[in-house]
């Protein structure tokens, strides 16, 4: 089992910035891929950024690259988004993932463990 914890979520107005974290607990050794997902109100969940947790590859929707980073420390288990330049469409839950199969890094499926969400607002 995998425990994630996120925490960072606020409200800021457009063009601020947030930095979200999530502290993996249990059995992380046996994470492959760390993910951060958003799903706003009548939306499905979608990618935002995802990293390879031992060769530390990344992958950004298209929509927020350039302006979200994600990163890891492997000491701590913990992984975090930064968010600059934030837009209103950026508003959504975030959630924190856990993929131990280590396959389809963007696929909601692919991952068995979630946080419990941080909210994002973002106004114009």
């Amino acid at each position: 089992q995998v425990q994630l914890v996120e925490s960072g979520g606020g409200s800021v107005q457009a063009g601020g910035s947030l930095r979200l974290s999530c502290a993996a607990s249990g059995y992380s050794s046996d994470i492959r891929y760390m993910a951060w997902f958003r799903q706003a109100p009548g939306k499905e969940r979608e990618a935002v950024a995802t990293i390879n947790t031992s060769a530390g590859r990344t992958y950004y929707a298209d929509s927020v690259k350039g302006r979200f980073t994600i990163s890891q420390d492997n000491t701590n288990n913990a992984v975090y988004l930064q968010l600059n330049s934030l837009k209103p469409e950026d508003t959504a839950m975030y959630y924190c993932a856990a993929n131990t199969w280590g396959a389809y890094p963007l696929s909601v499926g692919s991952y068995g463990y979630w946080g419990q969400g941080t909210q994002v607002t973002v106004s114009s």
